[in-house]
């Protein structure tokens, strides 16, 4: 049996630690609100997110499509598909939302069945992001629109942690992704998969609050799990970050690529 490679093995057996800081999270607020914007999500349009977690996402686009529309929440791992059904029942919206399992490597979808797939920070985990576009174009009608948000590891800031220090840490920690610096390469892989009138913006909102400090300690984590780097110098790194919060100087900036691009009629 050929086994999986970490970057998508620890999505779909997520330890209940992770899921438990995964099943309260992926809120909507503001800040999402402008991460999705470019997605222009309208009534009555079909719709599939891919990668969508516990589905808190996906519930609200089903709200935005209305009882004419439909949202199909897509994820590799069941138990966030089963919360998705069950934020969806508890919303109200059990009747225009459905589930399915994939990887990215086929989507269980008929061609041209929608009008819009949106993505968020999941491109950086499959095999081959072209590839997966490219089932994006299949699932989408002519002219459909294609919206990716990804991040790019490299580019983040971690006040007070030295640059080199970070890079470092950033490395040991990149088998967790198949591309850990996906944002970066979002507008590429979008053009070689085929679409049209392709759009990029970045967001950079800088954390002063400890909301990305979650983000950090997995880091760590896989940092650890590598063995890339000493196990003493990635502590040092969680700890640098989690004391600057206590006194007040920390900042972690994590920039969002946000990538629209339409289908070729």
């Amino acid at each position: 049996m050929v086994r999986e490679p970490f970057y998508k093995a620890h999505w779909r057996d997520i330890d209940p630690e992770r899921m438990s800081a995964y099943k309260g999270g992926f809120r909507w607020d503001d800040a999402t609100e402008a991460l999705y914007e470019p997605a222009g999500v309208s009534v009555g349009q079909k719709v599939a997110e891919f990668g969508c977690g516990p589905g808190k996402i996906a519930v609200e686009l089903a709200n935005r499509v209305g009882k004419d529309g439909h949202v199909h929440a897509i994820d590799i791992n069941l138990e966030f598909l089963a919360f998705a059904e069950q934020n969806a029942a508890e919303a109200g919206v059990s009747e225009r939302l459905s589930t399915h399992q994939s990887d990215g490597v086929a989507l269980p979808l008929a061609d041209g069945l929608l009008d819009l797939v949106t993505a968020r920070n999941t491109i950086m985990y499959v095999d081959d992001p072209v590839q997966t576009l490219r089932e994006f174009r299949r699932v989408l009608r002519p002219g459909g629109l294609a919206h990716a948000i990804d991040g790019d590891w490299y580019m983040m800031v971690a006040e007070p942690v030295e640059h080199d220090t970070w890079r470092a840490f950033v490395k040991a920690a990149s088998h967790a992704c198949r591309n850990s610096d996906m944002g970066r390469k979002l507008y590429r892989t979008f053009l070689d998969a085929g679409f049209e009138d392709i759009q990029v913006s970045i967001i950079a909102n800088a954390d002063v609050n400890g909301r990305l400090l979650g983000m950090v300690r997995n880091m760590g984590k896989y940092a650890h799990e590598s063995g890339l780097l000493d196990g003493t110098k990635i502590n040092n790194v969680v700890k640098q970050v989690e004391q600057a919060l206590a006194s007040g100087s920390y900042m972690l900036v994590s920039p969002q690529f946000i990538v629209t691009g339409r289908n070729p009629a």
